[in-house]
């Protein structure tokens, strides 16, 4: 099994996929790459709340999401700016009400919201987060 704190390494998509053990979490990585059109950037992070491996889907330049690997499940940190906040919070109460609550709990800075979503199956949160990652892409509710 490939060691994802290990700088040295640089992993396939493939091992990440087998480290995490979910089957879902290639079918989310192709969702982003077949509707965005972009491909994923597999990072080593050296910070110390998110240190190891992890993958970003960028499109023109702006960040959609960053997938920290976990083991039997994935976090998807999806940043919510000045711009995408009204769509968002005009969306949040057809969300699910774990992910209004992250959203409420998660603190303002600079305008921002790093919202970080474990995803552990293909319900509601999955949904959710794809709709905030279209929110992000172009400003507006899909």
């Amino acid at each position: 099994m490939v060691d994802l704190m290990d700088k040295k390494y640089h992993p396939s998509l493939e091992e990440i996929s087998e480290y995490i053990g979910c089957p879902m979490f290639l079918r989310f990585c192709s969702e982003l790459k077949e509707t965005y059109k972009c491909s994923e950037q597999i990072e080593f992070s050296s910070c110390s709340m998110e240190r190891g491996w992890n993958i970003k889907f960028k499109k023109s330049g702006k960040s959609l999401c960053t997938i920290y690997p976990r083991e039997s499940y994935f976090t998807v940190m999806v940043v919510v700016g000045r711009k995408e906040k009204a769509f968002v919070e005009a969306i949040l109460e057809e969300c699910t009400p774990q992910l209004r609550e992250i959203y409420h709990q998660t603190k303002e800075g600079n305008g921002q919201r790093w919202l970080m979503l474990d995803l552990e199956d293909c319900e509601a949160m999955y949904q959710d987060i794809l709709r905030l990652i279209a929110i992000r892409r172009g400003g507006s509710i899909v």
